[in-house]
């Protein structure tokens, strides 16, 4: 481990000096490659030199211990070794994560897609919601939201809806939601008072670019209709909405978003390219070994991850065992404590996966 962490020191070093040369901001392309690199090793490093100055500070903490003889000084120089030892095997710990194999899709921007399962218009009307929580978890990180497609159900719910996040490291953050959202609580129309079990379905997709996935469009077939639903002049009276049927798999992509039957063909090619990418990525990790795969795994999109219980007020994640009595705050976007959880579950299993590997 120690001979990569000085090897990326040097690599810091190379790059720093690149960039101080004096055409390099000449170079746009090699510019913006140098300073995304620098921003991947720089954490890296600060915690590298942070644990060697540790080290230091061990060594001259015992070296002056064998020559202290004041009891006054000798105490404050136990304190400073042992503040340091304690440091030093937190750092130990932070470096084997920051070392962990980066996931290449983690600083894209993400395609959603939520569906409503089981439960009729209750699913639909949970799908909305928690579309709305998604969106406001965006707006804390500052990320940017676009509506790709919307199948509403006439009384506020959603069928399905598609739309995108844009902002950096949104699927790092947000690749441990697909999976089947469950909801417990009174519908509204329950006259009884009876507690429904509804689902939804969510699945995250990195954002898929030409260079990730070359799709054929001899394989797409194009078709235009009229748009439905709520919409200003023209969206209902012309034939902007596109219909995308991929038809080597059968995926069907609809956008009816736009004015522009334009700007729907591009927005419906985007979200298909990035539906065959995440196909590709999800025959991946089912080819993995069972070892190798992680216990909070993005891929089985028929998971049962988490339940929302409105009468307890309480949100489990059954992946980790995790439980929160704060439904409110989190249906507003406050999902930051759920998924540190989880990624720190992630990084531990990871961890635990190359021990056994060693």
């Amino acid at each position: 481990m120690f001979d990569k962490l000085e090897d990326l020191l040097i690599r810091l070093e190379e790059i720093l000096s690149e960039l101080n040369e004096p055409g390099v901001a000449n170079d746009p392309s090699r510019f913006q490659k140098l300073m995304k690199e620098q921003s991947e090793l720089q954490p890296i490093v600060d915690a590298y030199n942070e644990y060697k100055s540790c080290q230091r500070t061990v060594e001259e903490s015992l070296s002056m211990l064998d020559e202290e003889s004041d009891d006054e000084m000798r105490e404050m120089l136990k304190e400073e070794l042992n503040d340091a030892k304690k440091r030093i095997e937190e750092l130990e710990r932070d470096l084997k994560i920051l070392l962990l194999p980066k996931d290449p899709n983690d600083n894209k921007n993400v395609i959603v897609e939520i569906r409503a399962g089981a439960g009729g218009d209750e699913a639909a009307l949970f799908a909305a919601e928690i579309y709305r929580m998604y969106v406001k978890y965006a707006e804390t990180k500052r990320w940017k939201c676009e509506m790709l497609s919307l199948n509403e159900n006439g009384i506020g719910g959603f069928k399905e809806v598609t739309f995108m996040i844009n902002g950096t490291g949104a699927y790092s953050r947000l690749k441990y939601e697909s999976g089947v959202h469950r909801v417990q609580r009174v519908p509204e129309t329950e006259s009884g008072g009876r507690i429904h079990t509804s689902t939804i379905t969510v699945a995250i997709m990195p954002e898929a670019e030409e260079i990730d996935f070359e799709l054929d469009m001899n394989d797409c077939k194009f078709d235009v209709f009229r748009a439905s639903g709520n919409g200003g002049q023209c969206v209902n009276t012309t034939d902007s909405a596109v219909r995308l049927t991929h038809i080597p798999t059968g995926i069907v992509i609809s956008c009816q978003d736009e004015k522009s039957q334009l700007k729907n063909r591009d927005k419906a090619v985007k979200v298909l390219r990035s539906r065959l990418y995440d196909l590709e990525l999800q025959k991946r990790h089912d080819a993995e070994a069972e070892s190798r795969r992680s216990q909070v795994g993005t891929g089985d999109r028929s998971e049962k991850i988490r339940t929302y219980n409105f009468p307890q007020g309480r949100v489990t994640d059954h992946r980790i065992k995790l439980t929160l009595h704060r439904l409110d705050s989190i249906m507003n976007g406050d999902l930051e404590e759920v998924i540190d959880s989880l990624i720190a579950a992630d990084q531990a299993a990871k961890l635990a996966n190359l021990q056994d590997e060693k």
